[in-house]
């Protein structure tokens, strides 16, 4: 790396992570950067690995867990870190906005409270400052400043969706991390919460790694994309390519299968089978065995990340993407 160019927002590199009673890691190999002000989706089924790759920033990480590879924020290696870097980390650098609001917050405790509670404990900001704080960034995310005085069951769950990001935003944060914000939120709140987060994005210059199954709003909020399958990155690149011309077989059976107003009649796409089980190791391609393209080279070798032709920046890790090459999800 060039020593004038500034250290990426996240740098995760080669992240290998084992559980006990697994035959095969549960994230191999994982590489995945985020530039400051840049929002990155990371898409795939459930169980591909997503929740456990953005956790990873904030080494929050299951029991018994064997780490391999780099996790940097901001040029600093989150796994090597002290308790006292890793609390500093935890409280300010880095935050994490949960798929459930009402899990995440105690609902005996005021909005306010909540709020503030973190930077009055690290002596961040004084209690009046913060309270300042936490008005401003209500007002930020849409809500008025009387919500610091309500408890968390006097609001609804996309009000408290608001509240979650603007605790996450409390400290700061270089980089904010949403694990599937809009799940548990209707159609129109989840558009009023993408919007935000992007509003949000180009304010505060934080880098924004958004967790998603949902195809479509990764193509609406970022810039770029991950398409994760069975703990491994099978596509990456710029979001308009990878969603019209996908590289692999993973990422076209994903887009063809998202239900659309236009589409035609009949029933909806499904990709057939099941992910691999974490019991059994895997020798090739983790997909070979749901992938209309398979051959016997992709049962016997795990393929290579490689660049599309004339777009370098787009890669898939699939030894038959040429078969794809200038297919359109959307035509």
């Amino acid at each position: 790396m060039n020593s004038m160019t500034p250290p990426q927002t996240l740098d995760i590199q080669g992240l290998r992570i084992t559980l006990p009673g697994t035959a095969r890691p549960v994230l191999d190999g994982v590489d995945l950067t985020i530039a400051a002000g840049e929002t990155v989706a990371l898409v795939g089924e459930s169980g591909s690995g997503k929740t456990l790759t953005s956790r990873s920033a904030l080494r929050l990480l299951p029991p018994g867990a064997v780490v391999e590879g780099a996790v940097k924020v901001g040029g600093q290696d989150v796994l090597t870190m002290n308790t006292k870097e890793l609390r500093a980390l935890r409280s300010g650098t880095v935050a994490m906005i949960f798929q459930d609001p009402r899990a995440a917050i105690n609902p005996l405790r005021r909005i306010g409270d909540f709020l503030t509670e973190s930077v009055t404990l690290t002596k961040t900001l004084s209690q009046a400052d913060a309270t300042a704080r936490a008005a401003e960034l209500l007002q930020a995310v849409g809500l008025d400043a009387s919500a610091l005085q309500k408890y968390p069951g006097q609001v609804s769950g996309g009000m408290l969706q608001r509240v979650m990001i603007a605790a996450a935003l409390m400290g700061d944060p270089a980089l904010l991390l949403a694990d599937e914000p809009t799940t548990a939120l209707d159609v129109t709140t989840q558009a009023e919460v993408i919007a935000l987060l992007a509003k949000l994005r180009e304010r505060f210059g934080t880098g924004l790694l958004f967790v998603t199954h949902d195809l479509d709003l990764a193509a609406a909020i970022s810039d770029r994309v991950y398409v994760m399958y069975a703990g491994r990155i099978v596509e990456s690149g710029p979001a308009e390519a990878l969603f019209a011309h996908p590289r692999h077989p993973y990422t076209a059976a994903l887009l063809a299968s998202t239900p659309r107003l236009e589409a035609p009649q009949g029933r909806l796409a499904a990709i057939d089978g099941q992910p691999p089980d974490l019991r059994q190791e895997l020798h090739g391609c983790p997909f070979a065995a749901r992938c209309p393209l398979a051959t016997e080279i992709c049962d016997q070798q795990a393929p290579q990340p490689l660049p599309a032709p004339g777009t370098p920046h787009h890669q898939a890790a699939c030894h038959h993407s040429d078969l794809l090459e200038g297919s359109s999800a959307r035509a």
